[in-house]
């Protein structure tokens, strides 16, 4: 079918945004000219791609599974522009990465140190969300690799290229405040307040799976979007803070860590890339500096 890139364009904006004068704004025409596009696609595509109302703009069933498609597809183009934008001795473009930010500070930093040291001329850029939502922008084409928790809903296995760190997740709380010096288990925990990661998080959705196999409803008393913002909390004796066992610091003398009955079994961090998208020569270099803990044992 012989459609113009221009309206798929259009239709991308338009379907992100959902609003016509938004899109007009990114796509610097009139939304007279918006408007006029989309019409003209849906005439080729035989088919209504939003439905239009006074108060807001909705995406038809056929416009999602498009949406679905297009996505990807610009996104990829933008990355190819910034590759041949970005061009270095080696031939290598800008490396984009997704990431949380609490694996950003724990496990990224030395290793972006390092390539940035040996790679000077390679811009970077870190997208920073959590690892269910890294899945999303590595399927929608809008980084080169993520770096993410798992187990983790949203991961397809053939994302997965390396198991780069292994971990375990820990209960912990400053003794002033919460004495459970003792093995506990998580119907005894339930008593306490609890503060852990927002429920957006693969951290969150872990730990709710964990209560759930011992048919316990988990009922935070705090979520958040930062671990160490929970470490601070457990502290200062807000309650006791779900967090991975790395963020803790050695030596740490105001918090300890609760045994449970339950054992909380080991995750990972994996990197991941999309193999239904090219693989940019930067975060193919990147990804062969990353440990394989696999091969080393777990880390």
């Amino acid at each position: 079918m012989d459609v113009n890139y221009e309206l798929y364009k259009v239709f991308y904006h338009v379907a992100s945004s959902l609003s016509f004068s938004e899109a007009s704004k990114k796509l610097y025409i009139s939304q007279s000219a918006v408007s006029q596009s989309i019409k003209t696609l849906e005439r080729k595509l035989e088919q209504p791609l939003f439905i239009r109302s006074t108060k807001r703009v909705q995406l038809t069933p056929a416009g999602k599974m498009l949406f679905k498609h297009i996505e990807p597809a610009v996104n990829l183009i933008a990355r190819g522009e910034e590759q041949l934008l970005t061009p270095n001795a080696f031939g290598f473009g800008q490396l984009h990465i997704g990431a949380s930010d609490t694996i950003c500070r724990y496990f990224l930093v030395p290793y972006l140190g390092q390539f940035r040291k040996d790679f000077p001329n390679i811009p970077i850029k870190v997208t920073n969300a959590t690892s269910l939502s890294c899945v999303d922008l590595l399927a929608q084409g809008k980084v080169d690799l993520i770096i993410a928790n798992y187990p983790n809903s949203r991961m397809n296995s053939a994302y997965i290229q390396k198991t780069v760190a292994s971990f375990r997740d820990v209960f912990i709380a400053n003794p002033a405040y919460y004495d459970l010096q003792q093995e506990v288990t998580f119907g005894q925990l339930q008593k306490y307040p609890i503060l852990m990661l927002e429920r957006k998080s693969a951290t969150s959705e872990y730990l709710h799976k964990l209560f759930l196999q011992q048919q316990l409803e988990l009922v935070p008393e705090v979520e958040l979007s930062s671990n160490d913002l929970l470490i601070d909390l457990a502290r200062i004796g807000l309650g006791i803070a779900f967090i991975p066992d790395y963020c803790l610091a050695e030596g740490e003398k105001e918090l300890y860590v609760i045994h449970t009955k339950e054992q909380i079994p080991q995750r990972q961090i994996v990197a991941a890339m999309n193999p239904s998208l090219p693989f940019s020569a930067s975060a193919h270099e990147f990804l062969s500096r990353l440990p394989d803990a696999r091969e080393c044992g777990g880390a």
